[in-house]
């Protein structure tokens, strides 16, 4: 087992970039940290680059079976946790993945979550852990939408990363690709000719876009979509959260 002792060292300095997103698309690499995320990415035989962690956090994980501490593991202190940590609490230990984004998919099955340029990391890793629960086979993110390994992202996923399709794709081509393959596409929009969501048949397979917080789906996505549908609200509120409307539909739909 290696042992790194000082924040200064040239490893760690390159994996402290990583919590950036320039320094993650420049290596193809990112960071995971405490672990759940860690456990998550090991039952999912994830291969990792580098497993880092302090004495006491990489025995916890030798206790539990979980992993042998024979290779591409790193003996860390407390200072280089505090300088590798993106959060107040750290439980000392991280791992190092590739990124590895599939560059086609067929989408010719299946339940799709489709986010439309969301700017939340928070909104869309609770999305993406809702269609995990809910059994659906992948979330489609707009190229626009927040960094899927945004490390607020990675945490608010809580694993399901490891379980389901996450593909970054353009969404007009992707829905044109869905519908061409027989599964219909609902937006998620309030809008005088959208429908409510219990007017709304169960589909064995369909898409389901969720928009922008503050400016909803955007109209060229809109247009692509086969229907519009919408929450009804009986109280005051002027709208929902972006993740609490898409997980009321997604488990409508599940």
């Amino acid at each position: 087992m290696e042992q790194i002792s000082s924040v200064n060292n040239k490893l760690i300095k390159d994996l402290a970039k990583l919590k950036q997103k320039k320094h993650r698309e420049e290596t193809g690499m990112y960071l995971i940290e405490g672990f759940h995320l860690v456990e998550e990415a090991i039952k999912a035989k994830r291969k990792f680059v580098y497993l880092l962690g302090t004495q006491q956090a990489l025995a916890k994980l030798e206790a539990e079976g979980i992993i042998d501490l024979t290779t591409k593991v790193i003996l860390i202190n407390t200072a280089i946790v505090r300088h590798l940590s993106s959060t107040k609490n750290s439980q000392d230990i991280f791992m190092v993945l590739k990124i590895a984004q599939p560059k086609a998919y067929p989408f010719n099955y299946g339940k799709w979550v489709l986010l439309d340029q969301l700017a939340d990391p928070g909104n869309v890793g609770t999305i993406i852990r809702t269609a995990d629960a809910a059994g659906f086979d992948g979330v489609i993110l707009s190229p626009s939408s927040v960094d899927l390994y945004n490390p607020k992202t990675q945490r608010a996923m809580q694993g399901s990363q490891f379980h389901i399709n996450l593909i970054i794709a353009d969404l007009v081509e992707t829905i044109n690709t869905l519908r061409n393959n027989g599964i219909p596409i609902y937006a998620s929009m309030l809008d005088q000719s959208a429908q409510k969501l219990p007017d709304f048949k169960q589909e064995p397979q369909l898409g389901l876009v969720i928009g922008n917080e503050a400016h909803g789906v955007s109209t060229e996505v809109a247009n692509s979509c086969d229907e519009k549908l919408y929450i009804p609200i009986k109280g005051q509120a002027e709208s929902l959260n972006a993740a609490v409307a898409a997980g009321i539909m997604i488990y409508y739909f599940a």
